[in-house]
């Protein structure tokens, strides 16, 4: 159903926390004219754990009208209640987004049973395709190949973001869902190898500075030409690396800020990108040729 490079959108911010929707305007424009594949609104990356649901659902709306039917928008609606990732994924159905993504529940830990009951219950209480997104060294968490078989078979769970960077367990999803689960990497490190496995393509944070070269190269993968994959992938390997500095999204927004995009507000209990490790990003961002 979506494909490609798809980026995990950052939340534009004011200098005091509050959403910029003019510089939410820019990014949207700015992935349009550059290819991107699908924009990932107000996701993990877009700073969901400190928006609360009235700000959150406004910018899914207001992203789904950016775009203007130009490219798919996936909206962040995880959470860890149940009720609460129900209530969030209504709303970005009733706002027009065209799929929402949902991160496993984080610090409450629920067992294999109750990561399929929760991913269930939210599939039937909402029609809309939704798309898994494991990432445990975020959430402390860790969704299970068997677990994601078994939510496969509900008819609009139609996609995994799987970020552990395993391309062993990335095989092993791809073998046993058997074409009923499209398979998506969330580790931009290792996006050019899933996709060449059999993955449809990366929800990225490089994507974010880098969208012509992301799209390129996931386009490249995806037609299994693995040289010219390779070639485009190789100079933003460092960007991969270094956009990990710190606590994503502090080093993207910072990165996205040094270009000239967005303006430098991050919502606390992050704070911009520490002095030190400045330096190292904007040559990253060079190396890159996006700087």
């Amino acid at each position: 159903m979506f494909h490609g490079s798809m980026v995990a959108l950052v939340t534009p911010m004011m200098a005091d926390g509050s959403i910029d929707m003019e510089g939410l305007a820019k990014l949207v424009e700015f992935h349009v004219d550059n290819g991107t594949d699908a924009i990932v609104a107000v996701g993990t990356t877009g700073e969901s754990a400190t928006l609360d649901h009235e700000e959150h659902l406004e910018a899914v709306k207001r992203t789904v009208e950016m775009a203007k039917g130009r490219i798919p928008i996936i909206a962040g609606t995880g959470a860890n209640s149940t009720t609460e990732a129900i209530e969030l994924t209504k709303g970005a159905m009733s706002v027009g987004a065209d799929a929402a993504l949902l991160v496993t529940p984080y610090y409450n830990k629920p067992t294999q049973e109750g990561l399929y009951q929760h991913y269930r219950t939210i599939a039937e209480a909402v029609a809309i395709p939704q798309i898994l997104y494991n990432v445990p060294g975020r959430t402390a968490v860790d969704m299970l190949p068997e677990t994601v078989e078994r939510l496969s078979h509900i008819s609009n769970i139609v996609g995994i973001k799987e970020a552990t960077g395993d391309l062993e367990r990335a095989k092993q999803i791809l073998d046993d869902c058997g074409g009923r689960l499209d398979l998506y990497s969330g580790d931009d490190a290792t996006a050019m190898e899933l996709i060449l496995l059999g993955g449809k393509g990366d929800i990225s944070v490089t994507s974010n500075v880098a969208p012509r070269q992301m799209a390129e190269m996931c386009a490249a993968a995806l037609a299994g030409d693995r040289a010219k994959a390779e070639a485009i992938n190789e100079p933003l390997n460092i960007l991969h690396e270094k956009l990990f500095l710190e606590s994503n999204p502090i080093p993207v927004k910072w990165a996205l800020y040094e270009m000239g995009l967005i303006q430098e507000g991050i919502r606390l209990p992050l704070v911009p990108l520490a002095e030190q490790y400045r330096d190292e990003l904007r040559q990253a961002l060079k190396q890159a040729g996006v700087l």
